[in-house]
C-alpha cells in the first residue's frame, strides 16, 4: 500500500486543478461584464479587477488541496486533490504577495487615479498619490509600531520583518473579515425567511421605496445644481477661462445640458461654495469634473436601485394576485434582462405552483440550513482557542481518523470548499449591505470605475483572513502540516502577541452579531441621531404607522404613481438617463393606464424595460381603481392584516356617501323661506323658482324640474 502511494502521481490532481482555474476565470469574467461593460473598459481597469477576484477564488481552491496534500488518507481510492509540497509553495507565495500587493499598493493608487478629474496622465498619478498620502501613513505608522515591538522582544529583525508586515496585514484584514462576516451570518438566513411571506416582502419593498425615491431626488438635484455650474462656467469665453475651452466643452459634454432639462427649470444654486471663482484654476476644474463624475455615478446608482425595486414591487404583486385565478405570467422579459430572466420553462400554472407554493418552503429549509451553518461557524469561532476537539466545522471536513491522526478525503474537501464559500458571501455581502463607504456601490453595467477597485480590494483583502481562520477551526494537529501555515501561520505565531490574537480576537464575531441579531444600528441611530445608513431589516415595521414619515403606505403611493406615469419626476428623470451615454438601469418607456396588468380603460402596461407590445404581469393589483382611495386600499391584498370583511364594508359605504354630491335644495335648507314671485320676492333675474341659481334654462323646459331637486342640470341627475 505504502509502494502504491507513493507510486501514485499527481498528475490527475493537476488536471482537475487547471480545469477548476479555467472555470473560476470564466466566471470572473462573467462577473465584470455584469458590473462593467467590458469593451468601453481600459485595461488598466480590467486586468487589476480580475486578479482582484481570481486570486481570493483560487485561495478557496488551494485551501482545500493543501489539507489534503498535507493530511492524506491510508485509502488511495478516498484521496481527494493533492499536489507535491514544492508545487503548493510555489502557488502560496505567488497567491499571497499578488494578493498583498493589490490590497495595499496597486488597487488604492489605481482607485484615486481613475477618481481624479485631471486630464493628464502624469497629474492623475500625482493627485492619485497626493490622495493615499494620509493612507499610506497610517500604514507605514503601524508598520513602524510593528517594527518596533519586535526589536524590543527580540532584538533583531532576522526572519522578524518579514513575519511583522505579514501579521500586521492578517490582522487589520481579520478585524474587518470578522466584523462583516459576523453581519452576514445573521442577514443571509433572515433576508431567506422573511422572504418566505410574500405580503410581508411586499411590504418591506413599499417601506424601502420611500427612502430610495428620496435619495434618487437628491441625486438628481445634485447632478442638477452640478450641470448648472457647467453651463454657467460654458458661457464664459474671456479671462481665465479661456484657457480651459477644450476642458469646459468636455464637461459640457458630460452634462448634455440641451438634452435634458431647459436652463430655465433648472433651480438656481445660492450655495455660496458653488459659485464660480473669479480666477479658473486647473485645481477647480479637477475638482468640477470629478464631483460632475461622482453625481452622474450616483444619479446612475439610485435611479437603477429604484427601478428594480419596481420590478421587484410589480413581481411581487403579481405572485400575491395569483391565487385568485391559479394562473402567474410576468409578461415578455425585457431586451436587457439576463439570461436567467428570459429562460422560460413553466406554465402560467405551474409558475403559480412555484412561486407561491413552493418557493416560500424552498426559502424557510434553505435559511434554516445557513442559520445551522451560521451557528456551527459561531460556536467553532468561540471554542477554537480553548477546546479545539469541540469544534463542529473540524469533524464535518476531516472524515478520517487514524488514532489523533486526521485525514482529509475528497469528501472533505468538498465540504471545506463549501464552508469557505459561505463565510466569503456573508462578509461580502456585508459590504453592500452596511453602506458606509463614501457612497460606492455596485451597479449593473455602469459601476463607477473608482467603486470597482475599492470593492476589488476588499475582497482580496478578506481572502487570505478568512482561510486562514477557517483552517485554524480544524486544531493544532490538522493546519500545523500545512504548507499553509509553514507559510504564513508560524509568522503571525511568531510573537506572543500574534498568537493570542489569532486565538482570542474571532471571539469578537459576537458584537456584530448581537447587533445585527437585535437590531442594535437602528437604536443607536434613533437615539443619537448618526447618519449611519446601515440595512437594518429590523427597524423596517416599526415605522409603517406614520404616514408621511417613510411608512409602506406612502412608498406604495410612489410606487402606484410611477407605474401610472403620474410622477411629476419620471418625465424629467426620463430625459436625464436618455440624454446620453449608457443606460444605468430600465427607463419607463411613458406613461400607463394602470397599475399592474391594465389601467383604468383596460389597455396594458408596459413592463420595465420592455417593448410597448409585450404583455406585462397579468396577476397584478389591476383592481385599484385610483391612487389613495380609501376603497382601494381597502381591497388591497398586500393587508389583509388591517380589517376584515365587515370594516372593509364599512369603509367602502362611508366613502360612498363622503363622495356623494349634496343635492341643492337640501344646500337652500335654513337659507330662510323666501316670498314667492306675486308677492314681490324673487331674485334680481326673475326667477321664480326660489333658488339664486341663475343660469340660463333650456329652451322648452320649466322651472320646476324635479331633476333639479337631486342636484341635476342639463338633463342629468347626479346620485
Amino acid at each position: 500500500m505504502i509502494q502504491l502511494a507513493i507510486s501514485q502521481s499527481p498528475l490527475g490532481s493537476e488536471i482537475f486543478a487547471l480545469l477548476a482555474l479555467i472555470a473560476i476565470s470564466i466566471v470572473v469574467l462573467l462577473i465584470q461584464r455584469y458590473y462593467l461593460p467590458l469593451r468601453s473598459t481600459p485595461a488598466f481597469l480590467l486586468v487589476p479587477i480580475f486578479f482582484a477576484l481570481w486570486l481570493p477564488a483560487s485561495i478557496v481552491l488551494l485551501v482545500p488541496i493543501d489539507l489534503a496534500s498535507s493530511a492524506t488518507t491510508d485509502d488511495v481510492d478516498a484521496r481527494g486533490i493533492w499536489l507535491e509540497p514544492g508545487t503548493l509553495r510555489v502557488s502560496w507565495r505567488i497567491t499571497y504577495w499578488l494578493t498583498f500587493s493589490l490590497t495595499w499598493f496597486i488597487l488604492p493608487v489605481l482607485a484615486e487615479y481613475s477618481d481624479s478629474g485631471y486630464r493628464d496622465p502624469q497629474d492623475k498619478l500625482r493627485d492619485s498619490l497626493r490622495a493615499n498620502a494620509q493612507y499610506y501613513a497610517i500604514v507605514f505608522g503601524s508598520a513602524a509600531l510593528g517594527l518596533i515591538y519586535v526589536l524590543i522582544s527580540y532584538g533583531g529583525f532576522s526572519t522578524s520583518l518579514k513575519s511583522t508586515v505579514m501579521a500586521l496585514a492578517y490582522c487589520w484584514g481579520l478585524i474587518l473579515a470578522i466584523y462583516l462576516m459576523g453581519h452576514g451570518l445573521v442577514a443571509i438566513p433572515r433576508r431567506l425567511f422573511r422572504n418566505a411571506n410574500i405580503s410581508g416582502r411586499l411590504r418591506r419593498i413599499h417601506t424601502q421605496a420611500v427612502r430610495v425615491y428620496e435619495q434618487m431626488d437628491d441625486a438628481e438635484l445634485n447632478l442638477g445644481d452640478l450641470e448648472q455650474l457647467v453651463g454657467e462656467l460654458s458661457r464664459r469665453k474671456t479671462g481665465s477661462a479661456a484657457h480651459f475651452q477644450d476642458w469646459i466643452e468636455e464637461l459640457v459634454d458630460m452634462t448634455n445640458l440641451p438634452e435634458c432639462q431647459p436652463r430655465s427649470t433648472i433651480p438656481r444654486n445660492t450655495d455660496p461654495s458653488r459659485q464660480l471663482p473669479t480666477v479658473i484654476t486647473e485645481k477647480f476644474m479637477a475638482d468640477l469634473t470629478r464631483r460632475l463624475m461622482r453625481a452622474k455615478h450616483a444619479r446612475s446608482r439610485y435611479v437603477n436601485e429604484w427601478n428594480l425595486l419596481l420590478q421587484d414591487a410589480v413581481k411581487t404583486q403579481a405572485i400575491l394576485d395569483s391565487a385568485a385565478s391559479k394562473k402567474l405570467d410576468f409578461g415578455a422579459a425585457s431586451p436587457h434582462a439576463g439570461f436567467w430572466d428570459k429562460l422560460n420553462i413553466f406554465t402560467p400554472y405551474t409558475r403559480y405552483l412555484f412561486h407561491y407554493h413552493a418557493a416560500p418552503y424552498l426559502h424557510i429549509a434553505f435559511g434554516s440550513l445557513l442559520t445551522l451553518a451560521s451557528i456551527c461557524i459561531l460556536w467553532s469561532e468561540v471554542v477554537k482557542g480553548l477546546l479545539p476537539s469541540f469544534s463542529i466545522i473540524r469533524y464535518t471536513v476531516v472524515h478520517h481518523w487514524s488514532g489523533e491522526k486526521g485525514q482529509v478525503g475528497f469528501a472533505g474537501q468538498v465540504i471545506a470548499a463549501l464552508w469557505m464559500v459561505y463565510m466569503c458571501a456573508a462578509a461580502l455581502i456585508s459590504i453592500t449591505e452596511v453602506k458606509v463607504w463614501r457612497g460606492r456601490a455596485l451597479v449593473r453595467r455602469n459601476t463607477a470605475h473608482e467603486s470597482a477597485f475599492w470593492y476589488a480590494s476588499q475582497v482580496a483583502r478578506l481572502s487570505v483572513p478568512l482561510s486562514y481562520n477557517f483552517m485554524t477551526f480544524l486544531g493544532p494537529n490538522i493546519y500545523n502540516k500545512t504548507v499553509f501555515y509553514d507559510f504564513l501561520g508560524q509568522l503571525i505565531n511568531l510573537t506572543p502577541l500574534g498568537e493570542w490574537f489569532d486565538y482570542l480576537f474571532p471571539a469578537f464575531i459576537l458584537l456584530p452579531v448581537c447587533a445585527t441579531l437585535f437590531g442594535l444600528y437602528g437604536k443607536v441611530k434613533r437615539v443619537f441621531g448618526f447618519g449611519v445608513d446601515v440595512l437594518d431589516d429590523m427597524d423596517d415595521n416599526e415605522n409603517e404607522s406614520a404616514y408621511g414619515t417613510g411608512s409602506w403606505r406612502e412608498g406604495r403611493d410612489l410606487i402606484e404613481r410611477e407605474l401610472n406615469g403620474t410622477s411629476a419626476a419620471i418625465r424629467g428623470r426620463r430625459a436625464v438617463v436618455a440624454g446620453g451615454g449608457p443606460r444605468a438601469a430600465p427607463i419607463l418607456s411613458g406613461p400607463r393606464g394602470g397599475v399592474g396588468a391594465g389601467g383604468r380603460d383596460g389597455s396594458p402596461m408596459t413592463p420595465l424595460g420592455a417593448s410597448p407590445n409585450a404583455r406585462p404581469a397579468a396577476n397584478t393589483s389591476a383592481r385599484r381603481a385610483g391612487v389613495g382611495s380609501s376603497s382601494s386600499r381597502a381591497a388591497n391584498l398586500t393587508e389583509p392584516e388591517d380589517e376584515n370583511f365587515f370594516e372593509a364594508l364599512g369603509h367602502r359605504f362611508k366613502n360612498t356617501i363622503d363622495t356623494m354630491d349634496t343635492p341643492k335644495w337640501f344646500q337652500e335648507l335654513g337659507q330662510g323661506i323666501k316670498k314667492p314671485k306675486w308677492m314681490g320676492g324673487g331674485d334680481d333675474n326673475g326667477s321664480s323658482n326660489g333658488s339664486s341659481d341663475s343660469r340660463p334654462q333650456a329652451p322648452g323646459r320649466g322651472n320646476s324640474d324635479v331633476r333639479r331637486w337631486f342636484g341635476g342640470s342639463e338633463g342629468r341627475i347626479r346620485l
